[in-house]
């Protein structure tokens, strides 16, 4: 009993992000083996970029614990802040209200220079989003609509909803429309974007990475006070064009993201297009007819692609998309045992070509190849065929589930992909929502599942960067990533079991002799609290995987 209370103080305590495994019943001295795992060194090498393991949101606490690689400034609330007054607007999303920018886990009042300050100070890179709808926010109090210019307006109840501020909507449903743009806001050009890249370098030594602003081809819905028309092929390029140029005019070396399209169907056409189509039966796509039949997407990187031709500068280095899974899934509590298991199988969009999609995605209605989603192998044709040399960026995604085990198995599994299938940057959406748990991120399932490839051990030990052939003879039900950590030659293998069941596996190894044990490291629904290290283990025989775990191998070379 006295043993036992201490192993609960010290859980209770979080003295440590690693603890001993708890004692287990003797393991079956022949277990029988449910499952091959194939690693071969020598097959599919390519290097892992840590900025795949990129947050929205992060304190500053977790950033220095994960060594987080990437942090992001991004949301429908930045595609107005004026970096003079430290405003912005919260767009659709609170009552296109102006206010102070604020750090939305604190509360507090933060200026993009300190939360570029708080990057710098953790050494991470920042992804910051730079307006291009041609307005920012001239006040911290202004409203879109005005009740008592604009009249009586339809309320969803927010208790701490402005007096004044309406949702733009009449008490009839109707969209109230000829709104001044000015009532919130000043008008821009790209000079406005010169300067404060220029104050950037001055004060900041410059920025690394920038977005194109953010989910354009819905200005028309979320900054609908101030863009109201939806967005077409022309104009999305054209302003690409001239803030892409302007950064690149004061920064020459920065990196810029573009289109940072707000999921599948701005892949495909303009919001001009989805509009239009749904009034004449979809029958007609104005952009897509007018273009060639060209997709916005693959259009969009042609005329990156010429310019560059023509002037011989390159104005887009990462093409930037999110993806949220249109199944139910995302941005919402585990569920039951059916949603669960169909967050677990729809992780496979990301990558397989054999996996329909389980929502309107994959009706029989869409065009059969769209059915099956394969989104980053998808990307990797669509930039070798249209603008080689262009990396690819996934700046928002989110499978849900977090709070629970099953999020973050999702989540070790989502991580391992983007590793394996080499996407260039990724940034997980975890606005600190409290319903979802959310504002206090660090402390739930799914952020051990970047611990166990950022920092497994409490003292940054972190999964290879250079990917190796890894694959398991049952997918559906255990997973696995393998590689090598060019620091100390460790071959790293993150093994993920996905069934509420434990099940035993056989090792095939290939190209790398390792010696005779692996150490061990695990997450899993026996303690949601901490990693557990399990010490050395055999490799050879049956290795044994427990029900919904995350595990970690180190094998030494011989």
């Amino acid at each position: 009993m006295k043993r036992l209370l201490v192993l609960v103080t010290l859980i209770f305590l979080g003295l440590s992000a690693c603890t001993p495994s708890q004692t287990q019943n003797p393991p079956d001295p022949n277990p029988s083996i449910d499952i091959t795992l194939s690693v071969n060194t020598s097959q599919n090498r390519k290097a892992i970029s840590p900025y795949i393991y990129g947050l929205n949101y992060a304190t500053e606490a977790f950033a220095n614990e994960l060594d987080l690689p990437l942090r992001r400034w991004g949301g429908n609330a930045l595609s107005r802040y004026n970096y003079q007054n430290n405003a912005t607007n919260l767009a659709s999303d609170f009552f296109y209200l102006n206010v102070d920018n604020f750090n939305p886990i604190t509360g507090a009042s933060e200026s993009a220079d300190q939360w570029l300050a708080q990057n710098k100070r953790t050494d991470t890179t920042s992804l910051l989003t730079i307006p291009m709808m041609g307005y920012v926010a001239k006040d911290s109090s202004s409203c879109g609509f005005s009740i008592a210019k604009y009249g009586a307006q339809q309320d969803n109840g927010d208790p701490d909803r402005p007096a004044d501020c309406g949702s733009g909507i009449r008490t009839d449903g109707s969209l109230i429309t000829g709104n001044a743009a000015t009532d919130t806001s000043l008008a821009i050009d790209p000079t406005f974007i010169k300067d404060w890249i220029t104050h950037l370098k001055t004060t900041n030594g410059g920025v690394s990475f920038y977005a194109l602003d953010n989910e354009p081809e819905l200005w028309s819905e979320t900054q609908r006070d101030i863009h109201p028309s939806p967005l077409s092929y022309d104009e999305l390029l054209q302003r690409s064009l001239a803030y892409s140029k302007a950064i690149k005019e004061i920064q020459p070396d920065a990196k810029l993201f573009g289109y940072v399209s707000f999921g599948w169907s701005g892949y495909w056409y303009s919001q001009r297009d989805l509009v239009e189509s749904a009034k004449n039966g979809y029958t007609a796509f104005l952009d897509y007819d007018s273009h060639e039949n060209q997709y916005q997407l693959e259009w969009y990187l042609q005329q990156m692609r010429t310019y560059e031709t023509i002037e011989g500068k390159r104005l887009l280095d990462y093409l930037d998309l999110h993806f949220y899974p249109q199944n139910g899934v995302d941005l919402s509590l585990a569920g039951d045992a059916a949603k669960q298991a169909l967050r677990l199988r729809s992780v496979r969009a990301l990558w397989d070509k054999d996996y329909r999609d389980e929502s309107w995605i994959g009706d029989e209605g869409q065009p059969e190849d769209w059915q099956k989603v394969r989104l980053l192998p998808r990307m990797h044709e669509w930039v070798d065929a249209n603008y080689p040399g262009t990396k690819l960026a996934l700046t928002e995604y989110n499978w849900g589930g977090l709070e629970h085990i099953n999020g973050a198995i999702a989540q070790a599994d989502i991580l391992g992909i983007f590793g394996r299938e080499g996407l260039d940057v990724a940034a997980l959406w975890n606005y600190p929502d409290k319903t979802l748990g959310y504002d206090h991120f660090e402390t739930l399932p799914g952020a051990y599942a970047f611990r166990m490839f950022r920092n497994y051990d409490g003292n940054g030990g972190k999964f290879g960067d250079m990917s190796v052939g890894a694959t398991s003879s049952d997918e559906a039900q255990l997973s696995v990533y393998a590689a090598e950590r060019s620091s100390d030659g460790t071959l790293t293998l993150i093994v993920i079991n996905k069934a509420d069941k434990a099940l035993t596996a056989k090792l095939d190894l290939s190209g790398f002799t390792a010696s005779d044990q692996a150490d061990v490291y695990r997450y899993s629904d026996d303690n949601l609290t901490s990693i557990s290290h399990e010490g050395a283990q055999p490799i050879s025989g049956a290795i044994p995987f427990p029900k919904n775990s995350i595990t970690l191998l180190l094998l030494k070379p011989a």
